[in-house]
């Protein structure tokens, strides 16, 4: 199991030593910088290249966006990488969250300096229109009434969606039965053709069926509203105080990257986040920015882990 870091002592080199000579953080960078993530096509690759667009000219490198198989062989490759600044990766939420499931080659709280948190999903609870219930109080009556007749979909044992609903289960003491799809596409198919009645979702996922009546999105997971999905309240505020589960995309670097060097790129980093076009292009695809301090980020990992680590425990989520 992982152990929570203090957030003293996660930074602790200022300066870093290549070669021969030691290299300030003046110094840096002399050379390319490399994010590594994962396949082309998703989330992270596209926040990857939005990153690196932003910081290559103030930092006066080329910083190139590498493309690996899946996120775990991404941060195995970051969390091997020497500590110099060179080798960065953007991850989600699997990237602690595998580790809680299965062995993995890495170790979070070891093995990666945070650098900054970048951007937030905005997750819906969503229905089909069948089931007659308009708010989360009303899903939550319904389900206790009908103990197992209820089905939600997720994109498979372990995701992220897959916790976050077993939360709202356990949080509303009610018995909705979990069905895992392959992936995101068909886990949405399987809402549209009535497989299943519910889903906990990125809110991009489903807004075009939810604009044309095919779904009901019921209310967003975060704490507080969002102008991403407008009029639709918190599930904390409409039926379940105090749930909360986002989807959260952060930038790290290798363990014992110099402080410098991180703070450097920190500033970049929440520099490139706060450019209005910049918040424009991440609003269109269904996130918001979000940017941090690296103590922040690495506050958060280990909140995330505690809080992830108990869902799964409590609901006995094995991966085979």
């Amino acid at each position: 199991m992982l152990i929570p870091r203090s957030v003293v002592g996660i930074l602790s080199v200022s300066m870093m030593v290549l070669g021969t000579g030691v290299v300030s953080a003046q110094e840096y960078p002399s050379k390319p910088i490399r994010i590594v993530t994962t396949a082309p096509g998703g989330g992270g690759e596209f926040t990857s290249r939005v990153i690196a667009e932003g910081i290559s000219g103030p930092l006066g490198q080329p910083v190139i966006v590498d493309n690996r198989a899946t996120g775990l062989v991404a941060s195995d490759f970051v969390a091997k990488a020497p500590p110099d600044g060179y080798t960065l990766t953007v991850a989600g939420g699997a990237f602690w969250i595998f580790p809680l499931l299965q062995k993995a080659p890495y170790d979070v709280v070891r093995d990666f300096s945070p650098i900054s948190l970048l951007v937030r999903e905005v997750n819906v609870v969503v229905v089909v229109p069948s089931l007659p219930v308009n708010s989360i109080k009303e899903l939550i009556a319904l389900a206790k009434k009908k103990p197992g007749a209820l089905n939600y979909a997720s994109t498979g044992v372990g995701g992220t969606d897959n916790l976050a609903a077993e939360l709202f289960k356990s949080m509303a003491s009610v018995n909705i039965v979990h069905v895992p799809y392959k992936g995101t596409a068909p886990g949405i198919a399987g809402l549209l053709g009535g497989e299943v009645q519910m889903a906990i979702t990125d809110s991009g996922n489903v807004a075009a069926h939810v604009k044309s009546g095919k779904l009901r999105a019921l209310a967003v997971t975060a704490a507080e509203p969002s102008a991403l999905v407008p009029g639709l309240p918190t599930v904390a505020a409409s039926g379940l105080p105090g749930y909360e589960m986002v989807g959260m995309t952060s930038f790290f670097a290798p363990a014992k990257t110099p402080v410098a060097i991180i703070k450097r790129l920190n500033q970049e980093i929440v520099r490139v986040l706060n450019l209005p076009n910049v918040k424009e292009r991440f609003f269109n695809i269904g996130v918001e920015v979000v940017g941090s301090s690296p103590e922040q980020l690495a506050a958060t990992v280990d909140t995330e882990i505690a809080k992830d680590s108990k869902i799964i425990r409590d609901a006995g989520i094995k991966v085979d």
